[in-house]
């Protein structure tokens, strides 16, 4: 299945869920509908059965985004009442890729600059292409980052380390990204898909109800101990252990085949 938009691209098959920013022309950067469009691809992949786990690209050969559309700004953020707007439309669309129960993937090639990198942040594993180049300017524009963008950033790379992106403004080359932590892999530019379909294929023949509690249960980690809901991580893992998936993985290990996962 193939659905098509002016700047987004959404595919599905074989349990994977295809997201793509679909603007080369503007290296695509993100415009005010593409943050409404990821809320609304994010809502279509988590009630989809057959979707497994999601991967996240860009169109063309420069960039998987380049950050936000400043062109619309303008129009979209002249008054305070649009920049609320516009605003809440990309905390929503952080929210529901951040909250997804399903893995998401980061197919990263070129440049991942500002709100495209933080579009990448908001994903659970990111690959990246040797040519990929990472920067959040946001100090060469005069704005400052919400504690929702900067906080997943402190997480993922320390607090040393973002305080080298944010204060300097500057492009870290790939290598230099997978120093840091902020991502997983970096291949060269001809294995990208191969290897983030490897990725992905091999995540979506997984048990899904072991992958959600094991998404849900890291989530909790990263909280403060007082916020984390251990009741339902207890949950997470009593539905595992009562579900058809696990006695079909133990009947298939005992069987040496492959076993056939249904979701529940």
């Amino acid at each position: 299945m193939t659905v098509s938009g002016d700047k987004i691209i959404i595919e599905k098959s074989a349990g994977i869920g295809r997201f793509i920013f679909n603007q080369p022309q503007k290296h695509n950067a993100i415009s005010f509908d593409m943050w409404q469009g990821i809320s609304e691809a994010m809502d279509d992949f988590a009630t989809d059965d057959s979707v497994r786990v999601v991967v996240l690209s860009g169109a063309g050969e420069k960039a998987f985004s380049a950050g936000a559309d400043i062109s619309q700004f303008a129009e979209k953020r002249a008054t305070r009442d649009g920049v609320e707007e516009y605003e809440r439309a990309a905390l929503k669309a952080h929210e529901d890729l951040t909250y997804i129960d399903k893995p998401t993937i980061a197919m990263i090639h070129g440049y991942c600059i500002g709100g495209g990198a933080g579009v990448a942040l908001c994903c659970d594993l990111r690959i990246a292409s040797e040519d990929a180049r990472f920067a959040i300017p946001a100090a060469k524009l005069g704005l400052a980052y919400r504690w929702d963008d900067v906080y997943p950033l402190v997480q993922l790379v320390g607090a040393s380390f973002a305080k080298e992106i944010l204060f300097t403004g500057r492009q870290f080359s790939a290598e230099e990204a997978l120093g840091m932590g902020l991502v997983n892999r970096v291949v060269p530019r001809s294995e990208l898909q191969a290897c983030v379909a490897e990725y992905a294929e091999r995540i979506a023949s997984n048990a899904p109800l072991t992958v959600r509690a094991a998404k849900r249960t890291i989530g909790e980690a990263m909280k403060d101990p007082a916020d984390r809901d251990l009741h339902m991580i207890r949950g997470l893992v009593d539905e595992c252990f009562s579900s058809e998936d696990y006695a079909e993985g133990r009947k298939a290990f005992m069987e040496k085949r492959t076993p056939a996962f249904k979701g529940r």
